[in-house]
């Protein structure tokens, strides 16, 4: 059975190595980079049209975005780390599944400011700061739901906690998290988890990040 996942080190795509460490599955990893074109070539293009990860090649077809790759895997794969439909929980794991994708939605503007956009004419402060903002506004309701639990559903940790976990990940590199003990709290009990530990292992050699921080200028 093909369980194939097209990954770059540091991108979305880690979200579902993650996962599938968690469900204790051992996929072949096809690596791949933003920096050779080799996610704009016809063969992968093929498998994800808007050249992006992750791709996933799994049960005969090819899915190509995190949120619904983790929606299926628990529903075919992983029940546990999922929340059926008619469960208690299942409209809030549903909305933490696309939380995940609104913090990451700022992220994505910062790393294009802050990293993708090389000449400092082409970028602007005042977008770093407003969405430096943004970003850690979305961050505060993390920290609110985890400040008197372990877990963002009550029940316990989820997919939900690897698709949000990855995001503020990627977050804190834009936004500090003195002002969100919370979270810096749920962050350390998710990178303490071997799943996690072993997708950190397996991620690759930073190609998107090169920086702890990226501090939004001043004005």
């Amino acid at each position: 059975m093909t369980l194939r996942l097209h990954h770059v080190p540091q991108a979305r795509s880690f979200r579902i190595l993650w996962l599938l460490h968690e469900m204790g599955e051992a996929p072949e990893i096809v690596r791949r980079s933003m920096l050779d074109g080799s996610t704009r070539r016809p063969d992968y293009l093929a498998l994800s049209p808007a050249g992006r990860v992750p791709a996933l090649e799994i049960d005969g077809r090819v899915l190509f975005e995190s949120g619904a790759i983790t929606e299926y895997l628990c529903e075919t794969r992983a029940p546990a780390l999922g929340r059926a439909p008619g469960d208690p929980e299942r409209a809030d794991w549903l909305q933490w599944l696309h939380f995940a994708e609104t913090i990451g939605q700022h992220v994505a503007n910062l790393t294009q400011q802050h990293i993708v956009l090389r000449e400092d004419r082409m970028r602007s402060p005042t977008v770093m700061r407003l969405e430096a903002r943004r970003l850690e506004k979305t961050l505060e309701v993390v920290d609110r739901a985890v400040a008197a639990r372990d877990w963002l559903l009550p029940s316990g940790f989820s997919a939900v906690d690897v698709a949000v976990g990855y995001s503020a990940m990627t977050a804190r590199r834009f936004v500090r998290l003195d002002p969100l003990p919370g979270v810096a709290r749920w962050l350390d009990r998710l990178e303490a988890r071997p799943a996690c530990r072993a997708a950190l292992a397996e991620d690759g050699p930073p190609e998107i990040y090169m920086r702890p921080f990226y501090e939004a200028p001043h004005d």
